[in-house]
């Protein structure tokens, strides 16, 4: 998971793109998705293309400058949302990188969806902002200075992949009970759920630090 504090704007969707690109090893995902903002394609071109320099033809005239070519396999698609007053009436999706029959390749195998959409994210800002007050729309608990701002964010989202079990990935039934799960044993990072102790005296080398301490 990738989080860049800001305003959404294009330096920072960029940088956005090419941290998760980082913590994903630079592989191609399955697919991608996301609303349809613009800079998102140009974000995702610029952070996954290869410049490709045509080699001389011995021929007359200007030479072909150098070009970005996107790997094989990359997919990305956005969901269109249409509003009338306000609500949204209509939904579309729109494939940007790839084929329509990759896309749909790339559904049939998913283990959380069968149409592109953006809830995941959805869901996450909305989880957010219930856990970070600062982020609550008309509240007077709006951050003052921005490094605190930016530092609380770093704390609410990755303490949440860690330490808060979520009850819609628990594991087992009513019967023989449940085992509680946290995002990050979904995903495969860890085997336990940490404590906010656990957490934060987790030792780190500093170049893994990211986050501003306020």
């Amino acid at each position: 998971m990738s989080v860049i504090p800001g305003k959404r704007d294009a330096a920072d969707t960029h940088a956005l793109v090419r941290d998760f690109k980082r913590r994903t090893g630079g592989r191609l995902m399955n697919l991608m998705t996301s609303d349809e903002y613009p800079v998102y394609t140009e974000a995702i071109r610029d952070a996954y293309a290869a410049t490709v320099i045509p080699p001389r033809t011995g021929q007359r005239g200007r030479p072909k400058g150098p070009r970005q070519v996107l790997p094989e396999g990359l997919r990305y698609a956005t969901v269109h949302k249409t509003r009338q007053k306000g609500r949204v009436v209509k939904v579309e999706t729109r494939v940007v990188f790839g084929t329509p029959v990759l896309v749909l390749a790339a559904l049939a195998v998913s283990l959380v969806s069968r149409v592109v959409n953006a809830v995941f994210v959805e869901r996450h800002n909305g989880t957010d902002r219930n856990r970070n007050s600062r982020k609550v729309r008309k509240s007077y608990a709006f951050s003052k200075d921005w490094a605190v701002h930016e530092s609380v964010t770093y704390f609410t989202t990755y303490s949440y992949n860690f330490c808060w079990p979520v009850r819609t990935l628990r594991e087992g039934n009513r019967v023989d009970g449940y085992s509680p799960r946290t995002p990050a044993m979904a995903a495969g990072l860890t085997d336990h759920v940490w404590s906010l102790q656990e957490w934060l005296t987790f030792p780190m080398s500093p170049d893994q630090w990211t986050a501003r301490v306020a």
